[in-house]
């Protein structure tokens, strides 16, 4: 076996499937828009608060709406990991930031896990939340 043929073969995560560039791609660009997506709806409620602020209390209160939106909702779901892009789109496509519609151009090989992983992670996290 030569060097490159290898490396296309070897995937560090067993049950995920290898994605060809074209995927990648597709993803990429679902990922990207998501992602705006998510964001306008976070300008939106800070402009909303920010027009609500009478003193330095809302103020503070803005900072931390951003910071935590910016953490648990961003940083955390819009990680784009090559590596596992599977998992990557449960919680984008569960809250509607993705459509099934997006992912045309998928192999099912890929489709069917997101679609099962999206289903079930809304169960998963009111499970884990308690």
């Amino acid at each position: 076996m030569s060097g490159a043929s290898a490396r296309q073969s070897f995937y560090p995560h067993r049950n995920e499937p290898i994605w060809s560039r074209a995927e990648k791609t597709i993803a990429r660009i679902v990922f990207d828009a998501a992602l705006k997506r998510e964001r306008h709806d976070v300008m939106q409620g800070a402009r909303r608060r920010a027009n609500q602020i009478s003193g330095p209390d809302d103020l503070w209160d803005l900072m931390r709406y951003l910071s935590q939106r910016r953490r648990k909702n961003i940083d955390c779901k819009y990680g784009f990991r090559s590596l596992r892009l599977t998992r990557g789109f449960e919680r984008p496509l569960s809250e509607g930031r993705v459509t099934a519609d997006e992912l045309h151009g998928l192999q099912e090989e890929k489709v069917n896990p997101i679609r099962y992983c999206a289903k079930v992670y809304p169960r998963l996290t009111r499970i884990f939340e308690r």
